[in-house]
């Protein structure tokens, strides 16, 4: 009977992980299947360039993972049982020996009054194609909030700015504007929102939105046609309510190869896992961490299952790429524990830079088998697999 491995999600991480396991172990005893909600891969870093207007290219996942031996089922999942090695789906269930759990996350409102009925999104495909209707039907002169100080809100907000330069358009940020990063790239932040025309409001905590605007902590009215929520992302709940070992925030704890510390036969990528980096600092939710872990993950398994070695953790950071339109961007420089260097690229260079990295983050999802010599692997033990 061959091994079933079945991977949740089929983002960066997710897509990831299937493509890398189909390409290293052999399909006479392993199966894999691929379940996501959506039936194409979902560019995730672009939503805020769908949400302007823009289209971006569709990548169906059966073609992606046509001849790879991964079975794409498109479904969404409703519950996982841990015990009995099941997935439920809207559509049936099906049974594992290995999960690969990568559902990733979602906006979440923080528990601010008004976000659930009056904000938009860009989390999705779905959010970010409903806030693009929205802004396609804003008169000139409209009004739009972004709230949120951290990459997807500068992103959003500059795109905003740029693609409408007859809205007007501002940005709440809780703290100050890139303040995490160099001297060299908040200065440069705040020339871009200068030059774009960007009201800026900074140290300033949403504590509710309306059909008009939001209010801040200091009782200010700011007055917007569209708000759209960019404070913070949530996981989904689905794990929490398994009896996986989560953190606080609902991600499944995993060790040093990304296996939860809990449950042997389940392995957590991406925005789904609580794991840590260089210096044991917990690495952060994004493309950036969701594809090394993803790579992880895979070769943990392969090498659990093959009787193979597993390489030392070396997943730590290089930089943090943020667009601010299609021509300037900013890549701060950052050491392998993700703290800023004094180092950080500018404008078009760098808004090239951050095109390449996409288009390459992209492409290893187009061509999920291309990324590895040939060299599937026969499972040496799959009833009684063994620690790495």
């Amino acid at each position: 009977m061959k091994h079933r491995i079945v991977v949740l999600g089929a983002g960066y991480a997710g897509a990831n992980a299937a493509g890398r396991l189909a390409k290293r172990l052999h399909p006479a005893d392993t199966e894999i299947t691929l379940v996501n909600a959506d039936p194409e891969f979902v560019e995730r870093v672009r939503m805020h360039q769908l949400a302007t207007g823009q289209d971006l290219k569709t990548r169906p996942l059966t073609d992606v993972f046509a001849g790879t031996g991964v079975r794409v089922r498109t479904a969404l999942v409703t519950a996982v049982d841990t015990e009995r090695k099941t997935v439920a789906l809207d559509d049936g269930e099906i049974a594992y020996d290995t999960l690969v759990y990568a559902l990733g996350s979602a906006a979440a409102d923080s528990g601010v009054p008004g976000v659930a009925e009056h904000a938009h999104h860009i989390d999705g495909k779905g959010s970010a194609l409903r806030l693009r209707a929205r802004l396609a039907g804003l008169a000139a002169g409209g009004t739009v909030l972004v709230v949120g100080g951290g990459l997807t809100g500068i992103e959003a907000v500059t795109e905003i700015a740029e693609a409408r330069p007859d809205l007007e358009v501002a940005l709440a940020a809780r703290g100050g504007l890139g303040a995490w990063m160099s001297d060299k790239a908040q200065r440069h932040l705040r020339g871009t929102f200068e030059r774009l025309g960007i009201t800026l409001y900074e140290d300033t905590g949403i504590t509710r939105v309306g059909p008009d605007g939001a209010t801040t902590a200091a009782g200010q009215e700011i007055p917007a046609h569209v708000t759209v929520w960019t404070a913070g992302f949530a996981v989904h709940p689905i794990a929490a309510a398994t009896t996986l070992d989560v953190s606080t925030t609902g991600q499944i704890v995993v060790d040093d190869t990304m296996r939860s510390v809990s449950h042997p036969d389940v392995y957590a990528v991406g925005d789904a896992a609580f794991a840590t980096g260089v210096d044991g600092i917990p690495l952060r939710m994004s493309c950036a961490s969701g594809v090394p872990t993803a790579y992880r993950a895979a070769d943990a398994i392969v090498a659990v299952l093959t009787g193979g070695t597993l390489p030392e953790n070396k997943i730590g950071y290089t930089g943090q790429c943020v667009s601010l339109g299609r021509r300037d961007a900013v890549v701060q420089w950052v050491t392998p524990d993700d703290r800023p260097k004094d180092s950080a690229l500018t404008g078009k260079t760098a808004a090239r830079l951050k095109e390449i990295i996409c288009k390459a983050a992209a492409w290893s999802i187009s061509h999920p088998t291309l990324m590895l010599p040939a060299r599937r692997r026969r499972i040496v033990k799959a009833e009684e697999p063994v620690s790495v």
